[in-house]
């Protein structure tokens, strides 16, 4: 791995790791049984860019700052940010650019989550439905504040993330 993924990888995770642990109150949407944290997937969506690996350890630092702050359920929840940041990432470096990877990883990150929930005794009700559409939504708005924070990372300096 080179020295500027590393760096960016380290970056990001930190920043993931701060939203959850500094921000988690103040952005926190909460619908029962269903929460979210605002901009708390555009770290991992940005390292998308970066590569698998790195796409891989800012889900898991965004998992384990969720697991401190707000308990096993959302950090669990939050793992699975692992998944589609790697599946993002492997389409990003087959040319498939950062707005169709947000767009094709959107079920998956709403399945995902949806599921990882019912062993905690979610009814499939409140999985599907409450964690699944709410997860699609939030990703959603995470993936446009994505595209502008990627939009203007890039225009600014000639600084590129990955040429997409």
């Amino acid at each position: 791995m080179k020295i500027r993924d590393l760096v960016l990888g380290a970056l990001l995770t930190a920043l993931a790791l701060m939203i959850p642990l500094a921000f988690g109150g103040f952005l926190g949407v909460t619908i029962p049984p269903f929460s979210a944290t605002l901009a708390s997937h555009v770290p991992v969506m940005l390292a998308m860019t970066v590569n698998p690996l790195v796409a891989f350890v800012v889900g898991a630092g965004s998992a384990f700052g969720f697991l401190i702050k707000l308990g096993p359920v959302i950090g669990a929840r939050a793992f699975m940010h692992t998944i589609f940041a790697v599946i993002g990432a492997i389409l990003i470096k087959k040319g498939y650019g950062l707005r169709n990877a947000l767009f094709l990883t959107l079920p998956i990150h709403a399945v995902s989550e949806a599921l990882i929930v019912i062993p905690f005794g979610f009814s499939l009700y409140k999985a599907g439905v409450v964690i699944g559409i709410g997860t699609a939504l939030h990703h959603g708005v995470d993936a446009i504040i994505t595209l502008a924070v990627y939009g203007l990372l890039t225009a600014s300096a000639g600084f590129t993330l990955r040429k997409n």
